[in-house]
């Protein structure tokens, strides 16, 4: 009988967790949904993306990776292996100020995780587009894999990242 991994009860859990605050709370709308098998390294990532239900300013993406080491570990049942998989947060907005923007993200985001790892902002613009709109995203990392016993802090987990995109759509709505 097949017996799922530890990435697909992860991502089991996060999909039940977010569709519920879709479907049933009407709390957010999930805009993207990802789940690729990259055979060419035998890894998984599955990526849910959604955004606080009628706030467009923000979107956040849970970005849940496991890799051929955790998959095989686990497969295999090799001894002295604890297979889990890398878990990364994204936030992307809109802003037309990136001296004045980028902070603000990274206050929202660091007020709220308390991140151990530093997070990681990027920001891309549409050549040719005028006026200049940049997207800004900011990506919380963990310095550990999760696991299984890790699967009844993912709502908490959501919680704040529902607490960070109406951070972000509150700083992003005092600037318009």
């Amino acid at each position: 009988m097949f017996d799922p991994t530890v990435f697909e009860n992860l991502k089991v859990g996060i999909e039940n967790i977010v569709y519920d605050l879709d479907n049933l709370d009407k709390k957010v709308l999930v805009t993207g949904r990802s789940d690729l098998l990259n055979m060419a390294v035998m890894s998984r990532c599955f990526v849910l993306q959604f955004e606080l239900t009628g706030q467009h300013e923000t979107y956040a993406e849970i970005v849940l990776e496991a890799g051929v080491q955790d998959l095989a570990a686990e497969i295999l049942e090799i001894p002295d292996e604890t297979p889990g998989c890398a878990l990364k947060l994204r936030f992307t907005q809109t802003i037309e100020d990136v001296e004045a923007g980028c902070p603000v993200m990274a206050e929202i985001v660091q007020r709220i995780w308390e991140p151990e790892v530093q997070p990681i902002q990027t920001v891309g613009f549409m050549y040719g587009e005028k006026p200049v709109r940049y997207l800004s995203t900011i990506e919380i990392g963990f310095s550990r894999k999760i696991h299984e016993e890790q699967m009844g802090d993912l709502p908490k987990l959501v919680d704040y990242m529902l607490q960070t995109l109406a951070a972000l759509n509150e700083a992003a709505a005092r600037k318009s």
